[in-house]
């Protein structure tokens, strides 16, 4: 949990429901001080994540700084819509997809989440593969 990350754009969010963090970092004492009332269940191994994430809705991605996130996909891949500013990084993984709503707001970004379906966020992730990261970049390599 860093600064940077933007967290507390999404962890100052009125929205129905609890709101989690897994992780840990230079900003988690600030921010476990400033919201008492989330959940903060530190670092954890994959395997643990995986779990957590059974028990939530969607995944709500804040960071507007952020390039490509490995951590969208495994979302996705998990069940779980995401949330996301439309910027650059979440726009290039989620795009016009299924996946998760990207939205200049973010609390609006979480209302239009929770009308996506797990399922559909599990294709989409699949969609993504290291074969086909290195055919892209390979493809490009030849063009250039």
């Amino acid at each position: 949990m860093a600064v940077e990350k933007n967290l507390g754009d999404f962890l100052g969010l009125k929205v129905d429901g609890e709101k989690w963090m897994i992780g840990d970092g230079p900003d988690a004492i600030n921010l476990k001080k400033k919201y008492p009332d989330v959940k903060f269940f530190g670092n954890k191994t994959h395997q643990e994540i995986s779990e957590i994430y059974k028990e939530c809705d969607y995944f709500v991605f804040p960071s507007k700084t952020d390039t490509f996130g490995l951590v969208l996909l495994e979302a996705m891949a998990c069940g779980l819509p995401v949330a996301a500013y439309d910027v650059s990084g979440p726009s290039d993984v989620i795009g016009n997809s299924k996946g998760g709503v990207l939205h200049d707001d973010l609390l609006e970004a979480c209302k239009r989440v929770t009308k996506l379906k797990a399922e559909d966020a599990v294709k989409y992730a699949k969609k993504f593969s290291w074969e086909k990261a290195t055919k892209n970049f390979e493809s490009y390599l030849e063009i250039n």
